[in-house]
């Protein structure tokens, strides 16, 4: 590129343009958005060129991130959006030491599982989809699923022999969430689902499970052979973690803090 193709051109409104749409074809549509207000100022201010170059940049970036972060959290598909500032620790029976623990996402890197059990209502959702909601947000990948999701999942794939492969798809994040395991019955391909996410997880991904039972009774939902193939990796390199007590939820309703007022 010669000398005379780099000289600058006046700061008009075709050389906005300009810029304008050389960001379109090089894909940057975050310092595209800002790139007239971003050089009206620079202009005004007598800003450097590598001050402009480093506004717009970091402008590209952050929507890049944010977009990047609605991104996974839409493949999550967690069930409420809700995170840790909707934690209420004086709610939950869990030592503040484990939370704190768990927050750290340091057994989510060195790739252990969490089980947390106990009644319902306890907490156990909303621990589980606030870790995962902060994995997002430290740049990791999750998804959240059901046995029902997975039992769903081993049928619509049976029919072309592809069940390894979507196993492969679901088990292909960081951490892999599954809900409320004990609160319906478990059919046989939810069985295996169970099992086969386990098995295709273990030592390469971490599980984070909620159930109203412990571990040690999910054969009184599933064959006892699978269920105790699936507990045995499951718990090798797990926390786990009991809630107790009353739920939450009907504690807040018969509070009269399950609803708004009426206008």
């Amino acid at each position: 590129m010669s000398p005379a193709t780099l000289a600058p051109a006046p700061l008009t409104d075709q050389a906005v343009e300009h810029v304008i749409a050389l960001m379109r074809t090089t894909r940057m549509p975050h310092a595209r958005a800002v790139v007239a207000e971003v050089l009206a100022t620079a202009k005004a201010q007598r800003w450097d060129p590598t001050e402009v170059i480093r506004v717009l940049l970091e402008a590209e970036a952050t929507g890049r991130n944010r977009s990047m972060l609605a991104t996974r959290r839409k493949r999550a598909g967690f069930p409420t959006g809700k995170t840790f500032d909707v934690w209420d620790e004086s709610l939950s029976t869990l030592p503040t030491a484990t939370t704190s623990f768990l927050r750290t996402l340091e057994w989510v890197r060195r790739r252990e599982n969490l089980i947390a059990c106990g009644p319902s209502g306890t907490g156990k959702t909303l621990l589980l989809e606030s870790l995962g909601q902060q994995a997002i947000d430290e740049g990791m990948s999750v998804s959240w699923l059901s046995l029902e999701d997975l039992g769903a999942l081993v049928r619509r794939h049976r029919i072309d022999d592809s069940v390894n492969k979507a196993i492969t798809r679901v088990t292909s994040v960081d951490l892999i969430c599954i809900d409320d395991i004990g609160l319906l019955p478990v059919s046989g391909d939810a069985a295996e689902g169970f099992y086969r996410v386990v098995e295709a997880s273990y030592e390469k991904r971490s599980l984070a499970i909620s159930s109203n039972i412990h571990p040690s009774g999910f054969d009184e939902l599933m064959p006892k052979t699978i269920a105790t193939a699936t507990v045995d990796r499951l718990l090798h390199h797990a926390h786990l973690c009991q809630t107790s007590g009353e739920s939450v939820r009907l504690m807040q309703a018969q509070n009269g803090k399950g609803t708004r007022p009426m206008n």
